[in-house]
């Protein structure tokens, strides 16, 4: 008997996604991370700010961390407010970030975060992508073919 497909993560609220990532790799596998945050910084991210256009991933000292993510100071915060760009740590079982580690170190990989969303439990989660970097040539290619299925089905709608 074939094994039963996972359910897709349970994305309630997306904040920030990461859309140039999908041009610049190929993402290999997608992992769901809990995040370390403050309250301010939990605050911020459910007014819809934040960013994660430039950040990504590393594994130091068997933990990971999510470098270079923008999460702006909270507009009604007080002294205590968060730094913005601070490295956050990500949430994930041993066993993948031993994975991580592997990947990163051996195949040349990179982490890169997809998005950052709230589940249905209220809870920050980032969707984590194990991806290979694309060369000039690849991203060429991508955005032929995006053309041509643009182009397709422009033909299809005003002949279909």
């Amino acid at each position: 008997m074939a094994r039963p497909t996972p359910p897709a993560f349970d994305k309630k609220k997306i904040v920030a996604e990461n859309r140039r990532a999908r041009f610049d790799y190929y993402i290999e596998d997608v992992y769901e991370a809990g995040i370390v945050l403050t309250g301010t910084e939990v605050k911020s991210l459910r007014f819809g700010e934040g960013s994660i256009a430039e950040s990504y991933a590393e594994v130091k000292n068997g933990e990971v961390w999510l470098i270079n993510s923008n999460v702006p100071e909270f507009s009604h915060g007080n002294r205590f407010n968060h730094e913005p760009k601070r490295p956050r740590k990500l949430l994930l079982k041993e066993r993948e970030i031993d994975r991580f580690h592997g990947a990163v170190e051996r195949k040349g990989m990179t982490l890169v975060p997809l998005s950052v969303y709230f589940n249905g439990r209220g809870r920050a989660k980032v969707e984590l992508a194990l991806a290979r970097g694309k060369n000039a040539a690849d991203k060429r290619a991508s955005i032929k073919e995006r053309d041509w299925k643009r182009d397709k089905a422009r033909i299809m709608r005003d002949h279909g």
